[in-house]
């Protein structure tokens, strides 16, 4: 039994040590500068880290709005097991804790526990965006479309790797062939 113990303790501070390791070769430098205006509304997520909180969603979207105490409302939805399954929501807010620094935000789903979102890299037309965070576990690609041009999806994953991302447990989201225009709204 003691052994049992031993080993999972070794386990532990082994995955600790690579995790600790992993974190100091992240290179977590964001974007100059972020127009939180044209950055609101809707983008759909590409791909991403596994996460218990998104278990099995597929059609995610994330849309960012301004709230009237300052912060931005965060709305990501989502739909479980297929794009005709039972749609999921989560309503959050992001606030910015440097207003000179307006591409690393703090992101809260739950009372006032917030999580990095670091904007790594964004099309000057605000069209695709990587995002990340101080952890190796969070990893997004959005875009404000449900697709994202092969070569651009290409070139953000080997920024990615570059960065000392592990891409081998990125998980590429299902997103709609085709989405009307009032369907972008009303989601």
């Amino acid at each position: 039994m003691k052994a049992i113990i031993m080993l999972g303790l070794t386990g532990i501070l082994l995955l600790s040590c690579s995790n600790a390791q992993q974190m100091k070769t992240l290179d977590t430098r964001t974007v100059d500068h972020v127009d939180m205006e044209r950055y609101l509304g809707t983008w759909y997520e590409i791909a991403r880290f596994p996460h218990a909180f998104e278990k099995g969603l597929v059609g995610v979207t994330a849309t960012y709005s301004k709230r009237s105490d300052g912060k931005i409302r965060v709305l990501n939805q989502g739909y479980k097991g297929s794009l005709n399954g039972k749609r999921s929501r989560a309503e959050g807010k992001a606030k910015i804790p440097d207003p000179g620094d307006t591409s690393r935000l703090k992101v809260s789903f739950f009372l006032f526990f917030y999580g990095d979102y670091y904007i790594m890299e964004l099309d000057e037309s605000y069209q695709w965006a990587m995002i990340g965070s101080s952890s190796p576990n969070y990893f997004w690609i959005l875009s404000r479309t449900p697709s994202l041009d092969p070569k651009v999806y290409d070139s953000l994953l080997d920024n990615a790797r570059r960065r000392g991302y592990d891409l081998d447990r990125l998980i590429k989201v299902q997103q709609p062939e085709e989405v009307q225009e009032d369907e972008q709204l009303t989601w």
